[in-house]
């Protein structure tokens, strides 16, 4: 499936807190922490843009990416557990940043343009006030920094992806990602941090054989398992279990990069299509209760055909179709790598691996 890695200059690192810390006395206690951060460290000059589809997002700074505002690059972008409070990371992952000489040039120093976007986690290892700092987030970047070229992402139940559930808690979610290298040299990689309401289009949370389940079928999840189990898991995908007292909270966050050259208008209208292939990896999304946020970057390493009008629009629309289906890929990669896990809030189960089907329809 590759990784965003394999783009040339493109790194990533995660930091997270789980389960049990052991104090000074030896004995072990349980920290009720379950989250993390996952920083995306791309190559210095890197254009990006982002697009917000989801009704409850948490971001930080989105704003700078806006085609129409003063700024071109992206320094970092942050992928943080904890809500609104772990934003935070993004301060961290600012400070080294600027200890390092990239950011955008001011008088007298530089101002480091770091997007953040944060899941809903707050909890779920049993401390609410448990949440990422700017420490994590500057050890995140660091680590980013510290990885050699091409290096293998973790996935699963790490960085951002560390509290992450889906199908409003019946399942754990998690970091996935994938990549494509298209005919003319360009590479799109995809890393997806996956905590949503709803649930793995068109599968069942059972481990499936290959070939026995089809993304594409046009219905929503429906598990194949007990009717009891049916109903649960349909109710909490549509965020309507009376049992859960309170709406469901949620958020699937993307970095989509390319070694292509685009602008930021074409950043941001690759961000757009991307958006797609979240709709084809999970139903529902873009809800109120979703924060999905999908971000674009651009290092610039080869050039488009850009010829002639015909030739640019099918170079752009080739390069944005075939983004939307690495999304996919890295949002299912996301849920099959998770493990269960149980906290003081509660068991969340491993969906099992999700098998996409590439053949006829």
């Amino acid at each position: 499936m590759g990784a965003i890695t394999d783009v040339t200059g493109i790194r990533v690192g995660q930091v997270q807190r789980a389960g049990s810390v052991q104090g000074p006395d030896g004995e072990e206690s349980d920290s009720g922490w379950l989250t993390g951060v996952t920083v995306v460290l791309p190559p210095p000059g890197t254009v990006g843009s982002v697009d917000v589809r989801g009704g409850g997002p948490a971001t930080h700074e989105t704003d700078s990416l806006d085609p129409a505002t003063l700024s071109q690059r992206v320094d970092a972008v942050v992928l943080t557990g904890g809500s609104a409070f772990g934003l935070v990371a993004a301060h961290g992952a600012k400070r080294w940043c600027e200890e390092n000489g990239r950011g955008f040039a001011v008088p007298g120093g530089l101002v480091p343009i770091v997007p953040a976007a944060a899941i809903f986690d707050l909890g779920r290892g049993g401390d609410f006030s448990a949440r990422p700092d700017e420490e994590m987030g500057y050890a995140a970047t660091a680590a980013a920094a510290a990885q050699t070229e091409g290096h293998d992402v973790e996935r699963g139940n790490v960085g951002a992806g560390t509290g992450a559930v889906l199908g409003r808690g019946t399942y754990k979610g998690g970091v996935g990602t994938a990549s494509i290298t298209l005919e003319n040299g360009v590479v799109i990689g995809a890393l997806a941090v996956v905590n949503a309401v709803g649930m793995p289009f068109g599968t069942s949370p059972k481990r499936a054989e290959p070939g026995s389940v089809r993304l594409s079928e046009e219905r929503a999840s429906t598990p194949r398992g007990s009717a009891a189990e049916a109903k649960a898991a349909a109710e909490a995908a549509q965020g309507t279990d009376p049992a859960a007292g309170s709406p469901p909270l949620n958020t699937t966050l993307v970095v989509v990069a390319t070694n292509a050259v685009l602008n930021k208008v074409e950043c941001k209208r690759t961000a757009s299509a991307c958006h797609a292939g979240l709709a084809r990896a999970l139903n529902p999304s873009h809800t109120l209760a979703d924060g999905d946020t999908v971000f674009a970057l651009a290092t610039g390493a080869v050039e488009l055909d850009r010829s002639s009008d015909t030739a640019r629009h099918f170079s752009l629309i080739t390069l944005q179709s075939a983004a939307a289906d690495v999304v996919t890929e890295a949002i299912l990669d996301g849920v099959s790598r998770a493990e269960g896990i149980s906290t003081p809030a509660g068991v969340f189960a491993a969906y099992g691996p999700v098998v996409r089907y590439h053949g006829p329809i």
